[in-house]
């Protein structure tokens, strides 16, 4: 089994990629009128879309990735530059903006996009999901607590969706902006972490 400080970090480092405090005022415009129950449906929907997506990404990416010929070293650096620049516009708040201007049509479905997919399972969260289980070391219990603590993120998900009026109350804008800043800073420190791996696994460090 990984270590323990592997699992906290791997947890905390989805929990800043998928961002569910983020996604508490855009689930609550994309099914702004709908019934409580109807509402319960699209959420509970959409995590079960977005863990279905990442656990194909994270049994199969690594076969994948070298079916198409990237290294994993290789692509630990690229997954890292892309949380920096994902960790870049949660601190500018170009992300909250950005997802903010994903509206749905009135009579779509928003559980399959863009709750599903980019809002929960993005770029981000799939990249994140294949580097966790090639950091997870060889064998399946690296891979299988990398996919359990991923699934209890869409568990966490799916609460912080129920709960969303409540907690848009209670933390008001300025409170989901706060906490969006703190998160990109943690996902900034993770991200060059990634990108410092990546490249000592290519032999260039020691």
């Amino acid at each position: 089994m990984p270590e323990t400080a592997f699992l906290i970090t791997a947890f905390a480092t989805l929990f800043v990629v998928i961002d569910p405090p983020g996604l508490v005022p855009l689930f609550i415009a994309l099914t702004r009128g709908m019934a409580p129950d109807k509402r319960r449906a699209m959420a509970r929907r959409a995590c079960i879309i977005a863990a279905v997506l990442l656990l194909i990404f994270g049994l199969a990416g690594e076969s994948i990735l070298g079916f198409i010929g990237i290294s994993m070293p290789a692509f630990r650096i690229a997954g890292g530059i892309l949380l920096f620049l994902t960790a870049l516009d949660m601190l500018f708040e170009r992300r909250t903006q950005r997802r903010e201007g994903q509206q749905a049509e009135p009579d779509h479905d928003p559980s399959v996009f863009p709750l599903a997919t980019p809002l929960i399972a993005g770029p981000g969260a799939i990249a994140s999901v294949i580097l966790l289980v090639g950091q997870a070391g060889p064998g399946w219990p690296g891979t299988l607590a990398v996919l359990g603590l991923m699934l209890g993120m869409m568990v966490v998900t799916y609460a912080f969706l129920l709960a969303s009026p409540p907690l848009e109350r209670m933390l008001g804008r300025t409170g989901v902006i706060v906490i969006t800043r703190l998160l990109g800073m943690l996902l900034a420190a993770l991200s060059v972490q990634f990108v410092i791996d990546g490249v000592r696994w290519t032999g260039l460090i020691g």
